[in-house]
């Protein structure tokens, strides 16, 4: 940087290897590169300059004489035609020629003059009623070219000068032609006698308007024609624009020949069906879809399109108005009369299925008809939602209401009526029955995306036979173990799905929809719709496809490039959604059958367990968050045996124990509960624990009625003793919380809250008081109905539950569904008495109800909001806070795992007989006891032969709870033990004493007793004497 003295230049060295002749031989071979291109692009920008000059310059030329040939026409015919005659229109004649050469249709002396064309044409014609001979003169076969060629021109003419006068003249487009001189009007009727179906040159004429792309002009018009049909709705005629359409969609019929192919982005399928509301402004264009052969035609071209690699269709009218929704409206709203040309076969039915299915897949996702249903599955594929299409109200309604009872029913008819299938032979399904079916599933899976459920589900499940059909479907299929491939019916769908994965997609959901309305008579009885033993067959079927899906197969399949028939990113038939759909219809209709089967048993409860090995490798996998075993638990905890589940949950709660104990180590929560005001007591002193506290540590000391504190420390058996008691009273009927069915099984008093001011504080202290009680493993001998049970799992309760809350209810509702007779004869109205302690309310059923007359058409309704208000409504407070209670100790997903029924025992244990043998091989002994003591050996002798009241006795004095371990004595923590309470030379005194227990300890102070009468005698006092600690 600066002079050091030294004037030599210092050699430079290359730290890189490389000498500066490479360097510069590199930046000279680079430079030769960049020139290179550069003489390149000016070589390209000089050819591109001359290719524009010389196109301007034709263009130029062309002008130049159409000016020229413009001003001759007019010297020789005069500026509005005056010199024209009939034999101007000949084929020997320079008129036509010359204006169809110069015409421009945005020029208005060419747009007058060919006004004045088309007014003479059809004044010759209405003269000679022959307009073939107008153009052709004598012979129309020797001079059919020049003919064809000018009445195609022609007629092209007059749709580019209707097109380019649109906006000017749009008043004049839906005139009526016989009474209207307009301009507009002129050109149009001209169009429509020139494309005449009876005319030799018909064809030709829409072939050369639609390679043209004319009917992207037409399309221009009628969304212009569009703004103005409310001034015509109170005319009934049909437009000449309509008349245009028509003919040229009707042109197939009629055409000698098959029609040349087009470009499909110029096609009548893509410019005029995808028009906003097409039939609600042109009412009469939907009549020529009833014509034979035209709808098969259009559906056909649509179907060829699926496969395109680029959008066919024109750009949006508006972003709420993009095409292929406006397309799908129009196509789901004639789908009565397409549908209805389903002759001998069903392939334009499964055509009419794939574009409807395409289009459906390619709306937003989320529900239509301003529905808030929300989908987890498919609220995760929507990645840009500022990007995302919006639809406009009118065309989500035009969509929704088009898919109603009557298309379902008619799409099942068109796809299955013609097959004739014979479910019983041994052969595999056809071709057709495939494909068939394949396009009815991929149909109803995207639609139950799109749709509210409620407003098909019962539509297919009552108004088709879908059910009947998948299920032979599946049945068959199953029996063979062979399972068709959807592939080759679905270019979009993967080929590595399972052949059962798609089936199941929609005959699930609708099945479950089916099991919420059917009711017991119809299930057991009548074994509609699906017999018991193809049930059967149905739960081996369903366990095996969701082991598949949950523990079998990977997660993830590769996604496949999709066509882009229309812009459109999402994928509603993804491998992804489609298993996840399966996964929750699956589990939840399994879990529905398992349901049945535990009201009334028609199989044996293991036929839902997973046959594969769930062991102790998936229960330790479980464990420690494994997220196969644990998705396996959360979708389809049935698979897994009871007793695993179990081993499961009670590891759960004892990691939360430990953890909360590490937590609050120095933390103990002491109460004086007196005997006598033990829930009172109880609900003071514990409902203003935190949830924390809650969990942690709580021990008790109890006042007797003297007011004195009894004896012993709580080392957890006095706590079991109070949870067992303050249980006790606390659901007892008598003290107004809680109510009990006919079966003595209990649920929420409706009217708790005439009984208790505060009523729904004691619910939410009844709810963690029971989940205390399962927190900490006690058992405590509450019985609830199975429908409260179920509220514990959060889950709707349906008519088919009623019974365990009302039977005779039941019935009478059942007479009503059944009742052959005019039931608005019965006098029923939407309303329902509840009658409380003697005070009468009575409460609608739907607004208004009270003046809605149940008839033969609601009386369906009727039964399902009268189950629903006794079940859910009425209750609705009650369970609620008893909930919110609960779920402070024992968490949803804990609970989710098992069934009702099963709840029931994690909550009381079971109801079998206390086995005696299984508590000795599970005994320790101390004191100088073994096994084959003789005081032992009497005590086991005398213990089986208790009753079952003093077995549950004895059972409460020593663990202090009158119930075993669910999963057996094994594991009862601490063990049971039985200790010698005397000496060796024990006095006579000594053996005068009773037994005593420490159950915090699960231990029997046994004295060495001299008979079996005086130990047996000694043992009953104990057990009976309920005395606490005080015993001795």
């Amino acid at each position: 940087m600066f002079f050091s003295g030294d004037a030599s230049a210092r050699k430079r060295v290359d730290l890189g290897g490389r000498s500066s002749k490479e360097r510069d031989r590199q930046v000279v071979l680079e430079e030769a590169r960049l020139e290179r291109q550069r003489r390149l692009w000016q070589r390209q920008q000089n050819s591109a300059a001359l290719k524009i000059q010389k196109c301007f310059r034709g263009r130029k030329a062309v002008e130049v004489e159409r000016s020229k040939l413009r001003e001759q026409f007019r010297f020789t015919y005069g500026d509005d035609c005056q010199k024209v005659d009939r034999h101007c229109f000949g084929p020997d004649s320079e008129f036509l020629r010359q204006l169809l050469f110069f015409f421009n249709g945005s020029n208005k002396g060419d747009f007058t003059v060919l006004i004045e064309t088309c007014r003479l044409m059809l004044q010759f014609l209405q003269e000679s009623g022959d307009i073939v001979s107008l153009f052709s003169g004598v012979d129309y076969s020797s001079k059919c070219a020049i003919v064809d060629n000018r009445v195609e021109q022609l007629t092209f003419c007059c749709l580019q000068a209707v097109h380019s006068n649109r906006d000017q003249l749009k008043h004049q487009f839906l005139m009526q032609p016989t009474s209207s001189r307009m301009p507009i009007s002129i050109l149009l009727e001209a169009i429509v006698v020139l494309l005449n179906p009876e005319l030799p040159w018909s064809c030709k004429v829409v072939h050369y308007i639609t390679s043209r792309r004319g009917l992207s002009l037409l399309r221009d018009v009628l969304l212009v024609g569009v703004h103005h049909t409310k001034a015509r709705e109170a005319l009934q005629h049909i437009s000449s624009l309509e008349r245009i359409s028509i003919l040229i969609a009707s042109h197939i019929r009629w055409c000698p020949r098959r029609c040349p192919e087009i470009d499909p982005r110029w096609s009548f399928s893509s410019q005029i069906l995808s028009i906003p509301f097409l039939w609600k402004h042109f009412p009469y264009i939907k009549e020529i879809f009833k014509t034979p052969g035209v709808s098969r035609h259009y559906i056909h071209q649509m179907a060829l399109c699926l496969n395109s690699q680029s959008n066919v269709l024109p750009d949006d009218v508006s972003h709420e108005l993009p095409g292929f929704a406006c397309l799908l409206g129009n196509l789901l709203e004639i789908s009565g009369i397409i549908l209805s040309e389903v002759d001998s076969d069903s392939n334009m039915a499964i055509e009419f299925v794939a574009v409807t299915t395409y289009l459906l897949e390619a709306l937003p996702s989320g529900k239509l008809s301003g529905t808030e249903d929300s989908d987890p599955v498919d609220n995760e594929m929507i990645v840009d939602k500022e990007d995302a299409i919006v639809l406009s109200v009118d065309l989500e309604r035009q969509i929704a209401n088009a898919i109603d009872s009557r298309f379902l029913e008619h799409l099942v008819n068109a796809l299955f009526k013609s097959l004739h299938v014979d479910y019983h032979r041994s052969s595999d399904p056809s071709h057709e029955e495939v494909a068939a079916i394949s396009a009815i599933c991929t149909f109803l899976h995207v639609t139950f995306n799109v749709l509210p459920l409620e407003q098909i589900m019962t539509s297919l499940a009552y108004r088709t036979e879908l059910v009947d059909v998948l299920w032979n479907f599946i049945k068959q299929c199953h029996g063979r173990q062979t399972w068709p491939s959807f592939s080759n019916h679905i270019f979009y769908f993967l080929g590595e799905a399972p052949g059962w994965l798609l089936p199941l997609a929609v005959f699930c959901p609708v099945y479950k929809h089916i099991l919420m309305i059917v009711d017991n008579e119809e299930f057991y009885e009548k074994e509609k719709p699906i017999p018991l033993h193809d049930i059967r067959c149905l739960i081996i079927i369903l366990r095996e496809a969701l082991w598949q899906l949950l523990w079998a197969i990977p997660g993830n399949v590769p996604t496949l490039q999709r066509p882009a028939i229309i812009n459109s990113e999402h994928k509603k038939l993804s491998m992804d959604i489609i298993k996840q759909k399966v996964r929750v219809a699956a589990s939840e209709l399994l879990s529905q059958l398992q349901d049945w089967n535990n009201r009334r048993a028609f199989t044996s409860p293991t036929d839902f367990n997973a046959k594969e090995a769930v062991g102790d490798n998936f229960i330790s996998q479980a464990m420690v968050g494994n997220t196969r075993a644990l998705d396996v638990l959360r979708q389809a905890p049935f698979l897994v045996p009871f007793n695993s589940r179990v081993k499961i949950f009670t590891s759960q709660l004892a990691a939360t124990r430990q953890r909360n104990a590490d937590h609050l180590a120095f933390t103990r929560n002491r109460f004086k509960i007196r005997r006598n005001r033990i829930f009172e007591d109880a609900f003071n002193q514990l409902c203003h624990l935190t949830e924390e506290e809650l969990k942690g540590m709580i021990r008790i000391s109890f006042i007797n009625e003297l007011g004195v504190e009894e004896a012993g420390i709580d080392g957890g058996g006095i706590f079991k003793d109070f949870m067992e008691n303050v249980t006790r009273e606390a659901f007892d009927v008598q003290y107004g919380l809680f109510k009990e069915t006919t079966d003595h099984l209990l649920y929420p008093n409706p009217g708790s809250g005439l009984v208790h001011e505060q009523h729904l504080q004691f619910f939410h202290f009844l709810g963690s008081l029971l989940g205390k009680a399962m927190f900490e493993g006690i058992l405590v001998d509450i019985p609830f109905a199975s429908f409260f049970l179920s509220k514990l799992k959060q889950k709707h309760n349906y008519l088919h539950d009623l019974p365990s809350l009302d039977p005779e209810l039941y019935r009478h509702l059942l007479f009503l569904k059944h009742h052959e007779g005019d039931i608005s004869e019965l006098e029923l109205y939407f309303v329902i008495v509840n009658n409380e302690y003697g005070e009468q309310m009575e409460e609608e059923l739907l607004p208004g109800g009270k003046n809605i007359r149940v008839t033969n058409d609601n009386v369906i309704t009727f039964i399902h909001l009268v189950a629903n208000h006794r079940l859910n409504f009425q209750l609705r407070q009650q369970s609620l806070h008893f909930l919110r209670g609960f779920q402070q100790l024992i968490q949803r997903e804990w609970i989710e795992m098992f069934g009702e029924n099963e709840i029931q025992l994690l909550i009381s244990g079971s109801l079998e007989v206390l086995d005696v043998d299984d508590l000795r091989s599970n005994a320790h002994y101390a004191g100088g006891y073994e096994s084959d003591h003789p005081c032992i050996q009497m005590f086991w002798e005398i213990l089986k032969h208790l009753s079952l009241e003093n077995k549950k006795k004895f059972l409460k004095f020593v663990t202090g709870c009158s119930r075993g371990p669910l999963l057996g004595f094994r594991y009862l923590e601490p063990k049971f033990c039985i200790q010698r309470a005397g000496p060796l030379n024990a006095t006579e005194e000594d053996l005068d004493r009773l037994p005593t227990s420490a159950t915090c300890m699960n231990l029997l102070k046994l004295p060495p007793y001299n008979s079996k009468e005086q130990m047996q005698s000694k043992l009953l006092y104990a057990i009976s004497a309920e005395a606490g600690f005080d015993l001795s």
